[in-house]
């Protein structure tokens, strides 16, 4: 199932794409041909204050949540203990991590009800591993497949399920609040890539909108690498439906259609960054895609929302890049000092995201504050997957490489 060509998305960002082209000649070549001048050049600065408009939408947004969050959000009592769940991680055959996953995991989580969910036979001590059936037939595919064949044939009678990615190393915590869904922060940890871990300081810090998510409202997405749902819940919405984002549709269908409870807890489950830029890359790819597809499950109050942070995140790895031609825009182009400001102001804010990353970890190492002089670059790099999922989607989900050696925050 792919996303239509005339997705709201790809619509809003051809025009921009072409509408920045258009802004582009004006400011090179606009004393060339009487027609740039008298009707390109119109058109050219419309585009770029609608661009920086688009940008200052979304980060007006983000801020809104993020203070709506601070105002409102109170972290959820505790209602359940650890030993009130069953535990699935899913893999595909990542034998190796799996294990240090079980490992870690500590003895008050799901007691005598450890399983893990794979597509290939692997040995793992610790827990009851099960190999999804090759004839097993689903709307789903890939780990919303394993999903669905786990629902359907590893029976639960505890409260909650909490699932699991194969490198989510789960910390001590209280237990489980009184709602539908729990939702655990995640920490990435360092894996070998110092660029692309600096890109996810970036994301983490943008995610301190999650917070807010367990407020009235649809969350706008779901991290399946540590998520807790009631045993009932999940039979009544299953896995059964065909996308690339599984966990995020699965929440968003379990809030618009029974009306379930989310939650986000404070409590955090350290998983690993992509050890390349490739594998980030290829990462944020299949997000933006899996969103993209999936938009319509949302009521139709948050198509312009989700598309507007869409777009802005796939058009990031250009912003740099406009920045730097704001100096050459003419005295003519009407408010264009406040252009000029309001631009370079975004950039400036943007930071905010990557300090509050910084701060989400207890004790990052100081050569991290390198990522600012370079901030730039970490964006576009942070951004490029998204730009690549909007213009080309993959046909099937692809794990993120996982490494076996030693966990370290860095």
């Amino acid at each position: 199932m792919r996303a239509s060509p005339s997705a709201p998305d790809r619509l809003l960002a051809g025009a921009f794409a072409l509408a920045l082209a258009v802004a582009a000649v004006v400011v090179l070549h606009g004393d060339i041909h009487p027609f740039v001048d008298v009707v390109l050049r119109p058109i050219a600065y419309a585009s770029l204050w609608g661009f920086l408009g688009i940008y200052a939408f979304a980060a007006l947004f983000w801020t809104y949540e993020v203070l709506t969050s601070w105002r409102d959000y109170e972290p959820p009592d505790v209602s359940y203990a650890p030993t009130e769940c069953q535990l699935r991680i899913l893999t595909v055959d990542a034998e190796a991590v799996v294990q240090k996953t079980v490992d870690a995991l500590p003895a008050d989580v799901a007691p005598g009800d450890r399983h893990v969910i794979a597509e290939a036979p692997i040995d793992v001590d610790g827990a009851t591993v099960h190999v999804v059936p090759d004839d097993f037939e689903s709307r789903a595919s890939d780990k919303g497949r394993a999903l669905e064949w786990a629902r359907r044939n590893v029976p639960c009678e505890r409260e909650f399920v909490l699932f699991l990615d194969e490198d989510s190393h789960v910390r001590p915590f209280d237990g489980f609040p009184d709602a539908d869904i729990v939702q655990f922060r995640e920490w990435p940890e360092y894996t070998g890539s110092t660029l692309a871990f600096w890109c996810e300081l970036v994301r983490i810090g943008y995610q301190a909108e999650q917070q807010g998510f367990g407020l009235p409202g649809v969350p706008l997405y779901a991290w399946g690498g540590g998520i807790a749902v009631r045993a009932d819940l999940e039979d009544l919405v299953t896995w059964d439906y065909p996308t690339l984002i599984e966990d995020t549709v699965f929440v968003w269908r379990a809030v618009l259609e029974h009306d379930a409870e989310y939650v986000v807890t404070t409590d955090r489950f350290r998983n690993q960054a992509p050890p390349s830029v490739r594998e980030l890359i290829e990462q944020r790819r299949r997000w933006l895609s899996g969103g993209l597809r999936d938009e319509p499950v949302l009521p139709n109050r948050y198509w312009a929302l989700y598309a507007f942070r869409n777009v802005t995140w796939a058009f990031s790895p250009i912003t740099p890049f406009l920045l730097l031609t704001v100096g050459y825009l003419p005295g003519s182009m009407p408010g264009v000092g406040l252009y000029r400001v309001l631009s370079w102001g975004l950039l400036v804010y943007a930071l905010v995201w990557f300090v509050r990353g910084w701060r989400y970890y207890d004790d990052p190492a100081y050569h991290h504050w390198l990522a600012v002089p370079l901030y730039p670059l970490v964006v576009a790099v942070h951004s490029l997957g998204a730009a690549w999922g909007l213009v080309d989607e993959p046909d099937t989900f692809r794990a993120t490489e996982k490494t076996t050696r030693e966990r370290d925050p860095d």
